[in-house]
């Protein structure tokens, strides 16, 4: 009873039914003024007109497909919907705002000696096809790759706490965290408790969370309550509760930096679940990494363009310059997604290092929804006689997303991409890896939310250690997954099949 008056007192709930309120409002509007012949005409016309319109944007197939259907099924309401909801032209202040999200960036450059292109240099004439994807995502997420980077890899989110919490309890300087989810708990307590001593000792502390992806996980306005404690923290992109698409928009990067010096990423939040301290889903398994060196600059400057992006703040970025090298572990280029620009960034690296595997593409995944580039390339390299893998949860955490998952089983097992589900619970990691040289570690999930709505991150690794622990992991995930047959796929009931496609169709637009 405590946790249902909770829940219902909660803003998640009270912006829900706000929401809906408004929604409701809109449609009664709409049916009402409909019985006018003229009215009518007009939001059918408005429909056409954005359908019109939606031809002729460059938008991804699959979401034109989607905002159709919604013109189709509710002609009346379609329209309206649109301007509300699918329309991503920015307004002024969203624009001015993603000028200083930029600015944040070089004005971060200017304090690094420029050494970048030496290092590309000696990774092209390495491996060619490895120079070209460094050279795509440093041409458009502007983040270098780097040598001088020590990396090392945890297979768990257990592994992953305890050296966190033992390189938080070093800071001499600062600490900057960035989650989409913090969570009270054995974790979260556990670090806060570092966090104020560290303060106490006159570290300085910046921490960002997700509204949204935190709201239902910490009291109301915790970030007051952290503000007053001495920290500096933001509440990114707080949920609001009104229609607007702008609130689709989340933080899911994972990033944190110490003094400049030692970084972590992966996809790992600061919750007991993914540390296996709190069980929900089975066994929960998820990947993160730890660099140290010249590489961790990017993540630092990853944290500041978005913390200046939120608070307009202005900032001494040569305060935040790593002060120390480590030996070189291959090449490291930790790089930013974000959707202030037409770039898919994260899905256009999976697409190239798919498009150039010779021998094999793994790919973990805790969500699957792909659009018509992304099936294409999976299926023409499995094809070409590359094996490629990828593995979902067994246990979802979602039911519509695991539907959603499975919708795409049978076009890819019947083009030879082997679907495996990891048995014991719920795979959280989201990674791709091919031919022992190449690999991408950190929040992307292969969804439409993380190509195309939400600010991501990743670390593409060349030719380095952890590229070979992380296959040498993969081969005893699939020991322990189960790999989902053809007949399987043939034998689900037709109606399952019927409502996986219609998620299917909708899923580029939630």
């Amino acid at each position: 009873m405590r946790k249902l008056l909770k829940f219902i007192t909660g803003r998640l709930f009270l912006s829900t039914v706000l929401i809906i309120f408004q929604v409701g409002v809109l449609a009664y509007v709409i049916t009402s003024t409909s019985h006018n012949a003229l009215w009518m005409q007009l939001f059918s016309a408005m429909s056409i007109i954005m359908t019109v319109v939606m031809l002729s944007k460059d938008e991804n197939p699959a979401y034109k497909i989607g905002w159709m259907l919604i013109f189709m099924v509710f002609p009346l309401y379609g329209g309206v919907f649109y301007i509300l909801f699918g329309n991503k032209k920015f307004t002024s202040r969203i624009s001015f705002k993603r000028e200083s999200f930029y600015q944040a960036y070089n004005q971060g450059l200017k304090n690094v000696p420029k050494n970048e292109d030496a290092v590309w240099k000696v990774l092209a004439a390495r491996d060619t096809d490895l120079g070209k994807q460094e050279q795509y995502l440093e041409s458009i997420s502007g983040f270098p790759v780097c040598q001088n980077t020590a990396v090392k890899f945890y297979p768990l989110g257990e592994d992953w706490f305890v050296d966190m919490i033992e390189e938080v309890r070093k800071a001499k300087s600062f600490i900057l965290l960035e989650f989409f989810i913090i969570e009270e708990g054995e974790l979260w307590d556990l670090l806060l408790e570092v966090l104020l001593q560290k303060r106490w000792e006159g570290v300085e502390v910046r921490l960002m969370f997700d509204d949204l992806g935190a709201i239902q996980h910490i009291p109301n306005h915790y970030e007051r309550k952290l503000r007053s404690l001495g920290l500096q923290v933001i509440a990114f992109n707080p949920l609001k509760p009104h229609l607007n698409i702008r609130m689709n928009c989340r933080d899911h990067r994972k990033v944190l930096v110490i003094d400049g010096n030692v970084g972590f990423t992966g996809g790992v939040n600061l919750s007991d679940e993914y540390a296996n301290r709190k069980i929900l889903f089975g066994h929960w398994k998820d990947y993160a990494v730890r660099l140290e060196g010249d590489a961790v600059w990017n993540l630092t400057l990853m944290f500041m363009q978005l913390w200046v992006y939120s608070t307009s703040e202005e900032l001494d970025f040569s305060r935040f310059i790593p002060t120390r090298k480590a030996l070189s572990d291959g090449f490291v280029q930790p790089f930013g997604d974000n959707p202030l620009d037409d770039n898919n960034v994260a899905e256009n690296a999976y697409i190239q290092i798919i498009g150039m595997a010779k021998k094999y593409v793994w790919i973990t995944t805790p969500y699957l929804a792909l659009d018509n580039e992304m099936i294409t390339v999976l299926r023409i390299c499995a094809q070409s006689n590359v094996d490629v893998r990828i593995v979902i949860p067994h246990i979802p955490d979602k039911w519509y997303a695991f539907s959603v998952s499975r919708s795409y089983y049978r076009s890819l097992i019947a083009a030879g991409v082997k679907i495996y589900e990891y048995t014991p619970g719920f795979i959280h990691a989201k990674t791709i890896i091919s031919d022992d040289k190449v690999a991408i570690l950190g929040t992307i999930n292969m969804d439409y939310r993380t190509f195309y709505l939400d600010f991501e991150n990743g670390v593409a690794f060349y030719q380095c250690s952890i590229v070979k622990e992380i296959c040498s992991d993969l081969s005893a995930v699939f020991e322990v997954s189960h790999q989902v047959t053809e007949e399987e796929v043939r034998n689900t009931s037709l109606p399952r099949r019927l409502l996986r496609s219609v998620l299917k169709l909708t899923s580029p637009l939630i």
